[in-house]
């Protein structure tokens, strides 16, 4: 069942814009507009602003999960045209950049929507539903841990504040670095797992369960190099929450496996519910010469290489659903009443520019050699034949597989624990053959690649090679990805330590003096 979690309540706004607008308690007279204060008298209401802190996990026309694509691009292995996913194939990023200052707004107004709520829930009376209460003061503990982890992964030392803007001189640090930040997702995590159901029915199918939490708090185990606390948190996942992999890869993304499974959390998404949040994953990512007549936007902005494509074993089980391996090609016009079908190959032409990897023009439409192409398209995020206005598909943030990879991960770096039991039953679920007798580096190296061709176009690589890289160190796997993609594609860049941590926004900096740029920016 689609649920909308879209209703918009009247809060205050994120620290990094509170200086558009005083606070009630810097205003001398008594408003008599609907605020915090005077609206949240019910858990029902409660439930309204809890809804949203939910709906920036997929806001605007270019928002939260936009944003994330777009820094993708940094790695090579993702590419675009648009001036967004260009700029950052290209190394050219800085403080004043728009996708950036909008990752941040966004995140912060949610952090402060879910301060406020976790406020409310604490001094809320109503006795008949304190269970409700309670569990959605958890649902927003979870959410602003998710929102920090986000924060954390791109930009190391965001500022902390757990309390909601009441005025304009309210102004948060990062003195405490990511540690702080690291601590209070610990936290926030932990009270969440302790009251959050394991699982919803009906209306409230999508809201974050323990098991997200516990995820969650493992990914946070993981950042933080506590692999024992980490192997247990997953142990904890496996062993008891139920949750099994799909046998189909593709379920993790179609509309009918909807949070069920091993899909853990995910962003509701539905043109149906409400026409002006449509997700726009379909026109970000659908074929540049789809058919307009069949439901492509033409856009075509983000797709992977061709190289990243032909990296996978022929025999993986999640090309399909990962890739869209045919589709029909307004190229030539209809042929016969219909649009040709073209087909991925290695061996199609291939270049960076925006139509380089289609179809070549002056392809014979009849002649199925010449109807390949050699760019990698996102078949987890676009819904071919259906109108791009349209898509229904959610969007996939924690899933069983990731937990699954962090036990090895946490069992390898720790050196106890099984630590292929993880990855060989991603491995499995993908066809590959198991793995076993690898040392630690090579372990290592293993999971990373799987992470990758697990999760492509789930925006997480970025963050996760960074993680597990030192600028010139060993290992290196993110300066080893930008130099590739440099070389291979010959692309006018040079990696710096800059390429490892995003800057805080340029308006950050201006307008709060208790925070400090990342160094790498300074």
């Amino acid at each position: 069942m689609k649920i909308n979690l879209s209703p918009r309540i009247a809060y205050p706004l994120l620290v990094a814009l509170m200086a558009a607008g005083a606070g009630c308690s810097d205003l001398k007279e008594n408003p008599d507009f609907i605020n915090p204060d005077t609206f949240y008298k019910s858990a029902k209401e409660l439930q309204l602003g809890v809804n949203g802190v939910y709906d920036d996990l997929n806001s605007g026309f270019s928002g939260y999960f936009y944003d994330r694509y777009v820094f993708e691009c940094l790695t090579g292995d993702q590419i675009g045209w648009e001036k967004g996913p260009l700029q950052y194939n290209l190394g050219n990023v800085s403080s004043a950049d728009e996708y950036i200052e909008a990752y941040w707004s966004i995140s912060y107004r949610s952090i402060n929507r879910a301060n406020a709520v976790i406020e409310t829930a604490d001094a809320l009376k109503d006795p008949t539903n304190d269970a409700l209460v309670k569990r959605l003061k958890g649902e927003a503990q979870f959410l602003r841990a998710f929102y920090y982890y986000g924060l954390l992964s791109y930009f190391d030392n965001p500022p902390l504040t757990i309390k909601s803007t009441k005025g304009i001189s309210e102004l948060p640090t990062n003195a405490g670095g990511k540690g702080a930040v690291i601590d209070q997702i610990y936290a926030d995590a932990k009270a969440a797992a302790e009251v959050l159901p394991a699982s919803y029915t009906g209306a409230d199918l999508g809201r974050a369960t323990k098991w997200a939490a516990k995820t969650l708090l493992m990914k946070a185990q993981l950042w933080d190099e506590k692999w024992a606390d980490a192997k247990t948190t997953a142990e904890d996942i496996v062993n008891n929450s139920g949750v099994q992999l799909f046998e189909n890869f593709a379920h993790n993304f179609d509309l009918a496996h909807e949070n069920q499974g091993e899909r853990l959390f995910e962003a509701q998404v539905s043109a149906a519910a409400n026409a002006n949040e449509y997700d726009v994953h379909s026109a970000h990512f659908n074929p540049e010469d789809y058919p307009s007549e069949l439901g492509g936007a033409g856009w075509s902005w983000l797709s992977a290489t061709q190289e990243f494509r032909a990296s996978y074993d022929a025999k993986d089980k999640r090309i399909d659903g990962t890739f869209i391996e045919t589709y029909p090609t307004g190229r030539f016009g209809k042929i016969d009443g219909a649009y040709p079908m073209v087909k991925w190959s290695p061996k199609a032409d291939f270049n960076l520019s925006r139509f380089g990897g289609i179809v070549k023009s002056d392809a014979n439409p009849r002649d199925p050699s010449q109807m390949i192409f050699g760019k990698a398209w996102a078949g987890k995020l676009v819904e071919l034949g259906t109108n791009w206005t349209n898509t229904e598909r959610n969007t996939i943030y924690l899933r069983l597989a990731d937990v699954l990879l962090g036990h090895s991960e946490a069992c390898n770096e720790s050196g106890q624990g099984d630590k292929f039991m993880g990855i060989n039953k991603v491995r499995a679920r993908a066809g590959l053959a198991a793995l076993s007798g690898l040392s630690q580096s090579a372990l290592r190296d293993a999971i990373i690649q799987e992470r990758e061709q697990e999760f492509v176009f789930e925006q997480v690589m970025y963050p996760e090679l960074r993680r597990k890289s030192k600028p010139g160190g060993t290992p290196d796997y993110l300066g080893n990805h930008i130099n590739n993609y440099i070389t291979k594609y010959k692309a006018g860049r040079t990696l710096k330590a800059r390429d490892y941590v995003l800057p805080l926004p340029l308006k950050e900096m201006q307008g709060n003096t208790n925070v400090t740029q990342n160094k790498e920016w300074q």
